[in-house]
């Protein structure tokens, strides 16, 4: 997600879920082209296994983008043409090319044809009108047949004209059936994406729909509640041993954040972009409201402190108590 999954933020997801496949916010090819590569692409291998989510349309383009991240160390390739976001049409691509089949055919065959790295897209269920079984399948079945190997399926339909990004979260119905019956037509993967808010869902997700479903792709809800994250790996059993609780799990990672925290001030990073992941991370705890203030308090952000963050947690604790 453009600008909320920064590298900070994936390091302390990282913390929570050891497992899960993260993803980078997008990036377009054409930045990446002539853009500050090096920053675009930046993240550590403590963050693995990390997929790198590229936008746009041009398949040589995109080709050269994704020799770029397999170079760079990511373990996927994924081609977003889920976002409905009226920049990301006027630039050709994202949701829009979901009318077009056989360019993002192109685009996928150019990218899987110089990575040994895997190639995915992720879509929704189809574009304002052309939003058919039929349509969904033969755009399904045109990406896997160039080499997708998995495809990440939001449960809604776009609209692009009329609704913002945020409204295309919520006013398109969920079709969950839908995506049960496309994974039960293709040979590759299917992962469900949207309105997948805790651990219940998402686990159904999993466990039902005779297995056709493969992965859970969570969005905003893990990054609002980061514990989320924590309570799946706990409960899928994907959790190393050691802490007893969630909120021992979070605890812990916690405290290896702030030691995170320290090391990139020493690097001239901003604390309030430090800050920014962790402000959901105590949510629906005692104290929650106030851990936040402090955290959002721009006259102690001013002193680019990382003692802030154990002043946070003093105040959650006396909340708590």
């Amino acid at each position: 997600m453009m600008a909320w999954t920064d590298r900070h933020c994936r390091y302390l997801h990282r913390l929570l879920a050891p497992s899960a496949l993260l993803f980078t916010e997008m990036v377009t090819s054409n930045a990446l082209e002539h853009g500050p590569r090096t920053r675009l692409l930046a993240h550590q291998a403590a963050e693995y296994p990390l997929a790198l989510q590229l936008g746009g349309s041009e398949p040589k383009q995109l080709a050269r983008a994704a020799v770029l991240g397999a170079e760079a160390g990511f373990s996927e390739i994924n081609l977003n043409v889920g976002c409905p976001s009226p920049r990301v049409r006027k630039g050709a691509f994202g949701a829009c090319l979901m009318l077009d089949p056989a360019r993002v055919a192109d685009c996928v065959a150019a990218m899987q044809d110089v990575v040994s790295i895997p190639v995915t897209v992720k879509c929704r269920l189809g574009v304002d009108d052309a939003d058919t079984d039929e349509l969904l399948l033969a755009f399904a079945q045109a990406v896997s047949n160039a080499g997708c190997k998995r495809l990440y399926v939001h449960a809604r339909k776009a609209i692009l004209g009329g609704l913002s990004p945020a409204q295309n979260r919520q006013i398109p119905p969920l079709q969950y059936t839908r995506v049960y019956q496309l994974a039960s037509q293709l040979t590759i993967p299917v992962v469900i994406n949207g309105g997948i808010t805790d651990s219940a869902t998402a686990l159904e997700q999993l466990s039902g729909n005779e297995g056709l479903i493969k992965g859970v792709m969570l969005g905003r809800a893990a990054y609002h509640n980061p514990l989320l994250l924590t309570q799946l790996s706990r409960e899928m059993g994907l959790t190393e041993p050691g802490a007893s609780t969630d909120q021992a799990l979070v605890l812990q990672a916690y405290a290896q954040y702030q030691q995170y925290a320290q090391r990139q001030l020493q690097q001239d990073v901003n604390l309030q972009t430090l800050v920014k992941p962790l402000l959901g991370l105590f949510a629906g705890m005692r104290g929650a409201r106030q851990f936040r203030r402090t955290l959002s308090d721009a006259k102690l952000l001013r002193d680019n402190d990382a003692g802030l963050l154990s002043q946070a947690l003093d105040s959650l604790s006396l909340q708590a108590a």
